[in-house]
């Protein structure tokens, strides 16, 4: 079920998405809700992004396994090239004191 909203747009916002639907072959509403949809998904993103990137950090930071980013890239090409290629040997420091 759809629910019904109300966006205030200035007379400037207005103006410039209009064009912008048309040109897409879309009703302005189409186009704003389309917007809507992929500014949200954007966010949803980015979101999972960080909560990712802050579970990692707590990994390492708990004594988890590092790379050096130079034998990963070695890594990463050589098998891009299709070249045999030895996994980067993981490091691990020492737990950090809280």
């Amino acid at each position: 079920m759809a629910a019904t909203t109300t966006l205030k747009l200035s007379d400037d916002l207005k103006a410039r998405i209009a064009p912008l639907a048309a040109a897409a072959g879309k009703t302005t509403h189409a186009w704003m809700v389309e917007a809507l949809e992929a500014q949200a998904a954007l966010a949803e993103m980015r979101e999972a992004f960080i909560a990712d990137a802050e579970a990692s950090a707590a990994a390492v930071d708990a004594g988890g396994p590092l790379y050096a980013a130079e034998d990963v890239h070695a890594y990463i090409v050589a098998r891009a090239r299709g070249k045999a290629a030895v996994r980067p040997a993981a490091a691990r420091r020492a737990r950090r004191k809280r």
